[in-house]
């Protein structure tokens, strides 16, 4: 996006009858097509059919056979990732199951590849990216604009809150779900409306949080845990729509936040890592989740967030490597506990970090080869807390806005390249 190449969305037909099996599989004669002079024999299969366990696999390798056979390579960083270099001109194909994602750097190369491609598939070329696996891509002048304002309002739908009152904030700052009140709720209803959530979170940030709280209890929801959704869903209904702002007006420069929250959960006594990523002034990856072991102290917390950053943009940079850019100058992260960020990069400190394992020491490793540079951030900037507490209305609005998340004028939910309000 930073570099304004043009996208175009590809769709396969009956994808996973593409699918060649190397597996000996065998199935009943389909109804209507039985041989009546052998009624008791069964059909080997030698291609894939809908509902076969292996088609997904088997559709993915014939695909695969056929970039490479045209010059792609594969990622290691993203097995879905291909990229075709030729004379200093660049193809990248993005696949989930019958959808492509392909954008470039040479117009005439990329519909050279599509041709290609046609070849050995039933293609669909739909145009532009506008729609993309439930997520809505409107360009305007600086950029494009991601929301997921018609799943949003299914769910709105669903759950018969579309018409309830708002609430600035989706998470309150004295909740009480770790503790053990409340009936009983449906656990089905709860966990589908819990997931559909969490797809939401693709492009809203914001909830990130919040639905990792009410996810953490699928298992025997209560009326309290319902209540903590219902007020999700109520701040739904006042930022419906809102979405992720993806601008070309950026450097590529990559910057990372990290955060704990010690001892958030009264259960379990372990903390939550908040961290995100920005590219430049955009938001790439992001993510809230309960640490696996307790900390001992508030710095060994934040110390843990840190190690998961580290290792967060240690893969974006396999990644950026692939798509051959580089980068001027070490990806920063910023943290803000002193103590955290004295133990990344002052060995004296490792009497007290002896009982905490060896892989979140990864951190150390890259800061002292200089990969890799800490930074401290005051509290208040600290982006990273929006996903690991309850926050303020005042001091959640501001973080949420410096991840991109705004919302796009209701006159162009379809096309309107005008400039987004901020707020």
């Amino acid at each position: 996006m930073v570099r304004k190449w043009p996208f175009r969305q590809l769709d396969v037909k009956n994808a996973f009858l593409h699918g060649r099996l190397k597996e000996t599989v065998y199935m009943q004669q389909p109804p209507g097509f039985e041989d009546s002079n052998a009624p008791n024999h069964v059909c080997l299969l030698q291609k894939a059919i809908y509902g076969l366990k292996q088609a997904p696999k088997a559709w993915f390798q014939r695909f695969s056979e056929a970039l490479l056979h045209l010059g792609f390579l594969g990622s290691h960083a993203d097995s879905s990732l291909f990229v075709h270099r030729h004379k200093g001109d660049i193809v990248i194909l993005l696949l989930y199951v019958d959808d492509i994602v392909i954008t470039g750097n040479n117009l005439m190369l990329l519909h050279t590849l599509i041709s290609q491609l046609r070849t050995h598939f039933a293609i669909k070329d739909i145009g532009s990216l506008h729609f993309f696996l439930g997520i809505e891509v409107v360009p305007y002048t600086d950029g494009i604009y991601l929301s997921q304002v018609k799943y949003a309002n299914d769910i709105l739908k669903r759950t018969m809150m579309h018409c309830a009152r708002a609430i600035h904030t989706p998470l309150s700052q004295k909740n009480d779900f770790h503790v053990a009140t409340g009936s009983p709720v449906d656990a089905f209803d709860y966990r589908s409306i819990v997931g559909g959530l969490q797809y939401l979170t693709l492009t809203r940030l914001d909830l990130t949080h919040a639905v990792n709280q009410v996810c953490q209890f699928m298992q025997a929801p209560t009326t309290t845990h319902w209540q903590g959704v219902k007020r999700i869903l109520r701040y739904l209904t006042g930022t419906i729509n809102f979405g992720l702002r993806i601008t070309s007006r950026s450097s590529l420069q990559v910057v990372g936040f990290s955060d704990a929250d010690w001892e958030g959960c009264a259960i379990t006594r372990r903390s939550t890592t908040g961290l995100c990523v920005f590219l430049g002034t955009n938001c790439i990856s992001w993510s809230s989740k309960k640490q696996h072991t307790m900390s001992k102290s508030s710095a060994e917390a934040e110390y843990r967030a840190l190690a998961s950053l580290a290792a967060e943009i240690t893969w974006i940079l396999h990644l950026l490597q692939h798509l051959g850019v580089s980068l001027a100058s070490p990806p920063v992260l910023y943290s803000d506990n002193i103590s955290a960020l004295h133990l990344t990069s002052n060995p004296i400190l490792h009497a007290r970090t002896k009982h905490v394992e060896l892989d979140y020491h990864f951190v150390r490793e890259k800061v002292t080869v200089g990969a890799m540079i800490t930074k401290y951030v005051p509290s208040a900037t600290q982006v990273a807390n929006i996903f690991t507490k309850a926050l303020t209305k005042q001091q959640f609005q501001f973080l949420r806005s410096k991840l991109g998340v705004v919302s796009l004028p209701t006159s162009s939910l379809r096309g309107n390249e005008s400039e987004f309000h901020k707020e």
